[in-house]
């Protein structure tokens, strides 16, 4: 999952497995970069059975390796778990997922138990503080019952 398929050109190692918790750690020995994705040999993958053994598999990079994102928008694993408030710094709950949709991010912030859905658009989003660990939002009639 990556906006850049390039980028695979410039790694050396990597962590792969089904899950953060799971991946190892092993070497990037070939990249291809082809009209239909691109193919990643891995050091570990010696053979077709090893190969196979990685079908599912989802790639993590160091976060030393990471791009960047463009200013104004975050990964994903930064936003979760941000303390969600209103415009007066009243708390509304927990960021604990993002939807992905084709016009916009959706925002899961749990509340009590409860789920609210917050579109992920500057008319709600008023400011992302990654170091603070807050995330303001101005919220509309409704929105929230």
């Amino acid at each position: 999952m990556t906006d850049d398929i390039r980028r695979f050109s410039k790694l050396k190692r990597v962590f792969v497995g089904r899950d953060e918790a799971r991946a190892r750690e092993t070497q990037i020995t070939n990249v291809t970069i082809e009209h239909r994705g691109v193919r990643v040999r891995l050091g570990s993958a010696t053979d077709r059975t090893a190969a196979e053994s990685f079908i599912g598999s989802i790639i993590f990079v160091h976060e030393k390796d990471a791009i960047s994102p463009p200013k104004g928008a975050f990964f994903i694993h930064d936003l979760i778990g941000l303390n969600v408030v209103d415009e007066d710094g009243a708390d509304i709950g927990v960021l604990k997922d993002v939807l992905k949709h084709s016009a916009h991010d959706v925002y899961v912030v749990e509340r009590d138990g409860k789920e609210i859905l917050l579109p992920a658009v500057k008319e709600f989003i008023t400011k992302i503080d990654i170091e603070a660990k807050t995330m303001r939002v101005k919220l509309i009639d409704g929105m929230i019952e």
